[in-house]
């Protein structure tokens, strides 16, 4: 195929910079090519072209644009003609996430007559869209990856007449009489990228600009889903982004050819992940700190995984330690059962364990349980977290404390940590909205 009009991106292969951006590219299904100073002419001679020193990289060199110095998600979203400001001064809908919750309640509102918008921070799908194959889902005998039902779900959204706000972190709600603002973070000028940046928010930061900006709408919708916990284990954090990986996308594959990967994790999401990593990698060991795979992953998954020669289950095991030179090369694992450690080598690791709600952003005003789950409807009135509801009607279901404010899927207290369960809670919270415009 040809590419001369594809994004090129010119950096360290070990950069969290690099990975950052490359990231952000491939879930905005975005074509680029990748070029590393180290191993390709081109990219070292587009390095000493643009004058470029360590400190520059990655470049982001656009068609018909300027090279992009050590750019933010917003900038590269910017230039690349992506949405990353609102049309809108009011909507009816306002979706913070854009994950398989957020998208179906983006594609049902939309379809109803809401005047919508949905907020997110990297690019639409969320973690479901970077799984390399959903096999239950619904309707798709032979499976689907997260990405294809991401880009489906996105078109059937702005065909309704959706926005998308691209590369924004929220960082606010707030009450504003009958509506509810939602407040928005990007930084505009040329900023670093930090190394070991927050998983899931692009890894960036740095001596940039704040550039903040308001959402009002009548009602909001929360589907923020969860992030992958970070892995305790010493020496791990310096080597994030070089070789250490929170989550992987489809495309990452292809960069661990031939090499050893480690994958921990024993959700459906690590089981997804070896099973794709595999294709390429010399070996893939999935690592389970439990007895077996057979507790946290689909029965399918586990068959594929038990069938496949490239992967190596170690279960009972951890990782404790990392090290490396720049990028990863050694990781220590404990044998959980024998108390023994040992070293192997290793080039990548993908972490895949826990699930951490994406909610430290809100007020008090949204009550949430000690995890930071949201708690929703009949929760607010009985059990545990009852007293959070002060409104003489009670509660819609997916209703938050907040009136007007609803959650649905993965960020959800006591939601069920499937795709289809998302979807199908994105879906029910609209019709929630309308129930709720009805009363202002």
């Amino acid at each position: 195929p040809d590419h001369t009009n594809d994004v090129r991106v010119v950096g360290d292969r070990w950069s969290e910079g690099s990975h950052t951006v490359k990231t952000f590219l491939a879930n905005n299904h975005v074509p680029y090519v990748w070029l590393d100073v180290e191993r390709d002419q081109e990219g070292a001679r587009l390095r000493d072209l643009a004058g470029a020193g360590p400190e520059d990289l990655p470049l982001v060199l656009v068609p018909d644009g300027e090279t992009l110095r050590r750019p933010s998600t917003v900038a590269i979203a910017s230039a690349l003609g992506l949405r990353t400001r609102a049309e809108r001064d009011l909507y009816d809908l306002c979706i913070v996430g854009g994950g398989p919750a957020g998208l179906a309640a983006a594609v049902y509102a939309a379809s109803e007559g809401l005047s919508t918008v949905v907020v997110e921070h990297e690019a639409p799908g969320g973690q479901a869209g970077q799984s390399a194959a959903i096999e239950n889902y619904l309707g798709f005998p032979r499976g689907l990856s997260g990405a294809d039902l991401a880009q489906r779900a996105i078109a059937q959204a702005k065909r309704f007449g959706a926005e998308m706000v691209l590369a924004r972190d929220v960082v606010a709600l707030e009450p504003r009489g009958p509506v509810r603002a939602v407040r928005l973070r990007g930084i505009e000028s040329r900023e670093a990228i930090e190394p070991g940046g927050a998983a899931g928010r692009g890894g960036l930061d740095g001596p940039g600009v704040d550039d903040f900006t308001d959402i009002e709408a009548r009602s909001v919708v929360l589907a923020t889903g969860v992030s992958y916990r970070r892995l305790d284990a010493a020496g791990l954090d310096p080597l994030v982004g070089r070789g250490v990986h929170y989550g992987a996308s489809a495309g990452q594959a292809a960069a661990c050819t031939g090499e050893e990967v480690y994958v921990v994790g024993a959700a459906n999401s690590a089981g997804q992940a070896a099973l794709n990593l595999a294709r390429f990698a010399k070996r893939v060991t999935l690592v389970v700190r439990g007895t077996s795979l057979e507790a946290g992953m689909s029965r399918y998954l586990v068959e594929r995984i038990r069938a496949d020669d490239r992967i190596r289950v170690l279960c009972g095991t951890q990782v404790v330690a990392a090290a490396g030179d720049g990028h990863l090369e050694r990781l220590t694992l404990a044998d959980r059962a024998l108390g023994t450690t040992t070293e192997v080598d290793a080039a990548w690791l993908f972490v895949f364990i826990g699930a951490a709600p994406r909610t430290d952003w809100l007020g008090a005003e949204v009550a949430r349980d000690g995890h930071g789950f949201v708690v929703t409807g009949h929760d607010l009135v009985s059990g545990p977290y009852a007293g959070g509801w002060a409104l003489g009607r009670p509660p819609f279901a997916l209703e938050t404390s907040l009136p007007g404010v609803f959650a649905a899927g993965d960020v959800r207290f006591d939601s069920m940590k499937r795709v289809a369960s998302a979807v199908g809670e994105g879906s029910m919270s609209v019709y929630f909205v309308h129930r709720y415009l009805a009363t202002i």
